[in-house]
């Protein structure tokens, strides 16, 4: 494997090597240094490129989007097909095995990620994993990608995992990574800024390598310090001298973000199998945008073929990303709000540098110059030309009280419950009405967020409301709703806090 590997990198040129072997392999670079070149499994190890950039495809794969064929499929075959064709220093029988150790019956639906009708547009549902958040649809799967390609890579190192969540990674990653072998993890999160029931969830997660800490920041702050951690050169020797070396669970990892790309082609190929849509025919999706992984993902399905005409970009009061795509200027010089939707509370979108990277034409200098502007002063302004290339992209966002009020309404007219992510993305979804068919996109269950669900629900925001504690609140949405309780709610809250942990913003490296 080890020499296989070398043989890749001297050849990523070439279709072929001077001496006949055949290697088709899709090589990653990085968005702030061109010539910085990986193998697939080299990306996954080390999450982000020691330039600070992400890993992008040098060249897009093809993929052959049968409709007709992938109608059928299961979502296991189309994560297959997603896979195989981003990450092929695999081979077939090792995504097909992770494939299978991945998607299964750690979900509560057999079809992974079902697809479900709410008037006139459809809810695609990727929370019936472990942790009952869309994390779980990429972090199922990554640790088996990551032990795979350290193997692969000839790696004895331990693997430090190194992850910010604003909260549904952190648990999503260490339910993953919970006495992996040859691998610690360790999370930081928000103090004061998740729910309830995420925190819980975090706090009593089990495994002798995990690790959480809380800070007295936000996610944002998280973030910017683990960037620095892994741009920390010293740190980094210091690891190595200790055999450890980092590598990352956020979206930011390509292994993160290349499993989301499945669930977009699943969803039009549900919509394919039951007649709502004809094959060829564009739709759009609204996403719920924080870090922008999940909406990256789906203009990633976009550039294999799916047949996409908008992405609407979802955001709460954070909303630093519909400014963005309407003016071109990023600007995170503005007021950071804790809300209803926590895992949206972003100032600073990492992935968005992946686009931005396309955006200049893969220079890799100006897309350099753009995020270090963003570092040091804080905004950016993309130039016309790059704002032209938007035209995929439409955004906008909803206030508090909007979001309550989505809530509220699609109960009283479909019966159907949405978290407060997904709320957002079906209020700007009915604001924008675009013509064609629409998916929005459900990254959490109403129950990871019950208090807020059920002030909605209930259009109740008396103090004893307000004060009405999670764990109290689930009783009652699970009375008022009718839907179970998922496995991940119960006994969550007699379950043992292990991780006490909480430190200033500024002693994370420490």
């Amino acid at each position: 494997s080890w020499l296989f590997a070398s043989l890749q990198n001297i050849c990523y040129n070439y279709k072929k090597c001077d001496w006949g072997i055949n290697i088709m392999v899709t090589f990653y670079q990085s968005t702030r240094d061109k010539s910085n070149k990986k193998t697939a499994s080299q990306a996954i190890l080390q999450g982000l490129a020691e330039d600070g950039g992400l890993f992008v495809p040098v060249d897009f794969p093809k993929v052959d989007l049968d409709f007709e064929k992938l109608k059928n499929a299961s979502y296991q075959e189309i994560a297959e097909l997603v896979l195989k064709a981003f990450f092929d220093d695999f081979s077939a029988d090792e995504i097909k095995s992770m494939v299978t150790k991945a998607y299964g019956e750690k979900f509560d639906s057999p079809e992974i990620a079902p697809l479900k009708r709410l008037g006139n547009h459809y809810i695609l549902e990727l929370f019936h994993g472990e942790t009952i958040a869309f994390k779980d649809m990429a972090l199922s799967i990554l640790p088996h990608l990551m032990t795979q390609a350290a193997k692969k890579n000839g790696v004895t190192n331990e693997i430090v995992i190194l992850t910010a969540t604003s909260g549904d990674t952190g648990k999503a990653a260490m339910a993953g990574f919970a006495d992996v072998p040859q691998t610690k993890i360790i999370v930081f999160y928000p103090k004061g800024g998740v729910s309830h029931i995420q925190e819980q969830q975090m706090l009593t997660q089990k495994g002798e390598n995990v690790h959480v800490v809380g800070i007295d920041g936000n996610f944002d702050q998280a973030q910017t310090a683990v960037k620095e951690m892994f741009n920390n050169k010293v740190l980094h020797d210091q690891l190595l001298k200790n055999n450890k070396q980092f590598s990352s669970a956020n979206s930011m990892n390509i292994g993160r973000l290349i499993p989301q790309v499945a669930y977009y082609i699943y969803a039009y190929a549900q919509l394919v199998k039951t007649g709502q849509i004809t094959d060829g025919e564009e739709i759009n999706f609204s996403v719920p945008t924080g870090n922008f992984g999940n909406i990256l993902a789906a203009y990633y399905a976009k550039k294999l073929g799916l047949p996409v005409h908008q992405l609407i970009c979802a955001s709460n009061k954070n909303n630093v990303l519909t400014d963005f795509f309407k003016t071109g200027l990023y600007d995170k010089n503005r007021e950071f709000y804790v809300t209803s939707s926590p895992s949206m509370d972003i100032l600073v979108s990492s992935n968005l540098e992946r686009l931005i990277f396309e955006l200049t034409d893969e220079n890799d200098k100006v897309t350099s110059d753009l995020l270090t502007a963003l570092s040091v002063e804080g905004h950016y302004q993309i130039s016309k030309e790059m704002i032209t290339k938007l035209q995929g992209f439409v955004a906008d966002w909803a206030s508090e009280d909007e979001i309550s009020k989505e809530i509220q309404e699609t109960f009283e007219n479909e019966k159907y419950v949405l978290d407060p992510h997904t709320a957002v993305a079906n209020y700007v979804y009915h604001q924008i009405q675009p013509k064609e068919k629409t998916v929005v996109v459900s990254t959490a269950s109403p129950y990871k967020f019950p208090k807020v669900v059920l002030e909605g629900l209930e259009n109740d925001k008396t103090e004893l409301s307000v004060n009405r504690d999670d764990f109290a609140a689930v009783k009652s949405l699970e009375k008022l709703s009718g839907i179970p309780l998922p496995k991940a709610v119960i006994g969550l809250e007699e379950a043992e806090v292990l991780h006490h942990t909480v430190i200033p913003a500024a002693e994370m490296q420490k």
